[in-house]
């Protein structure tokens, strides 16, 4: 199994919120690449609601960690790209509900828009067992 080292190492700001500046990622183990998550169903429909669509993507994100034997603690990195600047406090309330403490190294982007209008947030991560 692979060990994982989340640092905040001197020579670098401190985290704004709950993550980490690197995710040092050692020995054996399997590594997952999950493309992006938007709010849509596991059926195909839209969650309307911009911060139900958060938690959506966070719900899918984590039906992908499962089928693959891992879950958010596996995270070691998460990308998330938002169209909105008011969806920020909502993004790091879920984010910080789904990880449960975990603090994995993270990027968050505030976008012009995604693959489509209707789509407020998209979640991508990666992970190692």
């Amino acid at each position: 199994m692979a060990r994982i080292t989340f640092s905040n190492p001197p020579g670098a700001p401190m985290p704004q919120s709950r993550y980490s500046q690197a995710a040092l990622i050692e020995g054996e183990g399997r590594r997952l690449v999950a493309s992006g998550q938007v709010g849509l169903r596991p059926d195909g429909s839209l969650v309307e609601d911009p911060e139900a669509q958060i938690d959506q993507s966070l719900a899918n994100l984590g039906a992908i960690l499962a089928a693959h034997g891992m879950g958010p603690a596996n995270i070691v990195k998460m990308t998330v790209f938002l169209t909105d600047t008011a969806l920020v406090g909502a993004w790091r309330a879920r984010r910080d509900t789904f990880l449960a403490g975990h603090a994995p190294a993270s990027t968050l982007l505030i976008v012009a828009g995604l693959a489509s209008p209707a789509f407020k947030v998209e979640v991508e991560a990666e992970a190692v067992a």
